[in-house]
């Protein structure tokens, strides 16, 4: 498994305020896409600062609340899966992965908490 993309990640139901404030520090919208997940339409927009720092900003509807997250995008999502689940992970959805035409992704919490966006990105 080979790790491709490592960066910060907001989920929020309100992306264009997040947009926004991370806009006045210097990042601009790089990608900016709506797929739906096989349930809901979620919003994905990737921004970059000057410096080369990058941030993922998901809008999804029926979140309760903000979420920081990692984003780590990898080129074998079974083996990325099956690994951090060997060290205590758990999918916070129980075994149910979101798979779109562009990807497979799954978000797993830690043993002390934090969460893990993996991802899986298909080439076209």
């Amino acid at each position: 498994m080979k790790i491709t993309t490592f960066d910060p990640m907001i989920a929020t139901k309100d992306a264009e305020a997040v947009i926004r404030l991370f806009e006045k520090l210097g990042f601009e919208k790089k990608h900016d896409v709506t797929a739906n997940d096989g349930e809901k339409d979620v919003r994905r927009v990737r921004m970059k600062d000057s410096n080369g720092f990058h941030l993922d900003i998901a809008q999804i509807s029926d979140i309760p609340r903000d979420i920081s997250l990692i984003r780590m995008n990898v080129d074998n999502f079974d083996e990325a899966y099956d690994f951090l689940t060997s060290k205590g992970f758990i999918n916070t959805k129980g075994d149910s992965k979101v798979e779109t035409r562009t990807n497979v992704s799954a978000i797993l919490a830690s043993p002390s908490g934090f969460l893990i966006n993996l991802v899986e990105h298909f080439k076209e």
